[in-house]
């Protein structure tokens, strides 16, 4: 899989680039008088703040959105939709710097691409495949670059996938960033929030006895340090793609960082980058999902964040959602809004971390048809600001 990744990308020229929505994209079909895709396709920025309000794909109307917080932005996402395949995301959240985050946005889709091309199509294995290839050709490069930029070897992503195949969702999801289904219960059609993905953080207790499961003769594989629960005392999340110094010993010597370093020798990866994948039949209840890295979770619930896209138009849902993010940051350190948008990157993150936000509207009506008439869609976030 690594080298048809290596061909693929070759053959390509190397990733895709932001494109705009085409010219003569599908307006909005009739029967859909909720969508206003047509009337708001257009890609903005405001100082830190970038977004595409609105624009058509093959699963239905698509809204993205992303704030920058660090002083290296270092969450990315994308999204590619074209038949056969359907409509393909990624929201990926870096830490301890940007570089795994922006290689899982060059080529995790294109991976899932090819893996997904092949006679198998869309499935459960094509996406774990596409996850495993990715991660490959990272740590590739970490064992490349290791004598010139060690400190490669301590970057890693959250890497969180969406693909709508036909009448299927499949979300994919390494680390804490989250995917959630506002759908409609009951007679009277109120909108509530089912969480899809499955987090890896070892805050959770699950997750924390997972490890100790995994580990049994470390007795340390988790530590509770300021308040927080993390994998060796060091990242709250347990699986990801990169971090190689807690995946392969000798990446973790005197070349990190300190506080990197694991002082116990380790002979199995202590995290992982097997994604938790889950696979649902669309339901016609089913009215949107947003998925979004863990700095809109810190800040919303799940059924805030569903009720927030619910009772607004389309047109700039995720933009919406990051702004109720950070106006719930500025009152939990008791400021203005207005005072927190002043706050230059870098010490912006002391109050939010990055955040990024994709909010696809799901159209049955689109599905059932078939996606063939529907332009193809590519859409990346700017790569800082």
């Amino acid at each position: 899989m690594l080298g048809g990744l290596l061909r693929f990308l070759s053959a390509c020229g190397g990733s895709w680039q932001t494109s705009p929505a085409p010219p003569h994209a599908a307006p909005p079909p009739a029967s859909d008088p909720s969508s206003d895709a047509s009337a708001s396709a257009s890609e903005g920025r405001d100082g830190l703040l970038w977004w595409r309000d609105l624009a058509r794909c093959a699963a239905g109307d698509v809204s993205a959105a992303l704030v920058q917080a660090n002083q290296t932005l270092e969450d990315q996402c994308r999204l590619h939709s074209a038949p056969p395949l359907g409509t393909l995301l990624a929201v990926l959240d870096g830490h301890a710097g940007h570089a795994a985050a922006r290689f899982a946005c060059d080529h995790l889709l294109p991976t899932l691409l090819e893996a997904a091309s092949g006679p198998g199509g869309v499935t459960a294995d094509a996406i774990r495949d596409a996850f495993a290839a990715t991660e490959a050709a990272f740590i590739a490069q970490v064992s490349s670059q290791w004598d010139t930029n060690p400190d490669l070897a301590t970057v890693g992503s959250c890497c969180l996938v969406g693909v709508v195949h036909e009448r299927t969702l499949f979300v994919a999801n390494l680390g804490d960033s989250r995917a959630v289904l506002g759908k409609k219960v009951g007679r009277s059609g109120q909108i509530v929030a089912e969480q899809l993905s499955t987090e890896h953080n070892a805050n959770d207790e699950a997750v924390r006895q997972e490890l100790m499961a995994q580990h049994p003769d470390d007795p340390q594989i988790v530590a509770l340090k300021h308040g927080v629960w993390r994998v060796k005392g060091i990242i709250q999340v347990s699986r990801s793609l990169g971090d190689a110094y807690l995946k392969d010993a000798k990446y973790n010597t005197e070349r990190i960082k300190p506080k990197f370093r694991v002082s116990e020798p380790f002979s199995r990866p202590i995290m992982s980058a097997e994604p938790t994948i889950v696979s649902r039949s669309l339901e016609p209840s089913d009215c949107f999902v947003i998925f979004a890295s863990d700095g809109l979770w810190e800040h919303l619930t799940n059924q805030e964040a569903v009720e927030i896209v619910h009772n607004n138009q389309r047109a700039g849902s995720a933009k919406r959602l990051i702004k109720a993010a950070l106006q719930e940051a500025a009152r939990k350190r008791e400021m203005r809004y207005s005072d927190l948008m002043r706050i230059d990157k870098k010490v912006r993150r002391h109050f939010h971390d990055d955040i990024t936000v994709i909010v696809l509207f799901i159209n049955h009506e689109l599905l059932a048809k078939g996606n063939a008439q529907v332009p193809p869609l590519s859409i990346r976030s700017a790569l800082d600001h």
